[in-house]
């Protein structure tokens, strides 16, 4: 399945990589890294909004470091900071309204905030 189409159980939250064309069927694309892409201008993703305060904390970002073995309880602590986090539900809200397409600046396309965020959010609904 491409990266750009995969959808998360019959949520409407997809996950694409910031470096990847827009496409119609993206919906409204929000922006889940606490740093903007490299490489990329704001004029790249003008129509993106930027919650950069739904990403992981620093800290949590540098200890992870996309080690798939630390993926397990990076996700774990991920989760908790979200759940403690008032601007989880602006991003709740997005989904509500309506098809939402994650995006995240990783190479990685397994071990990364926003298919942990997606999953997070297929729990909560």
């Amino acid at each position: 399945m491409r990266s750009d189409m995969r959808h998360v159980a019959s949520s409407p939250v997809r996950i694409k990589r910031a470096y990847e064309p827009y496409l119609p069927e993206d919906s409204q694309r929000v922006l889940v890294d606490r740093l903007w892409p490299r490489g990329l201008s704001r004029q790249d993703l003008a129509d993106v909004v930027w919650l950069r305060d739904v990403a992981p904390s620093t800290d949590l970002r540098k200890w992870f470091g996309h080690e798939p073995e630390r993926w397990p309880e990076f996700r774990r602590r991920y989760f908790a900071e979200l759940n403690a986090n008032p601007a989880t539900q602006t991003l709740c809200d997005l989904v509500e309204a309506g098809p939402v397409t994650l995006i995240y600046g990783a190479r990685d396309e397994i071990h990364n905030q926003a298919v942990a965020l997606a999953e997070y959010l297929r729990e909560q609904a």
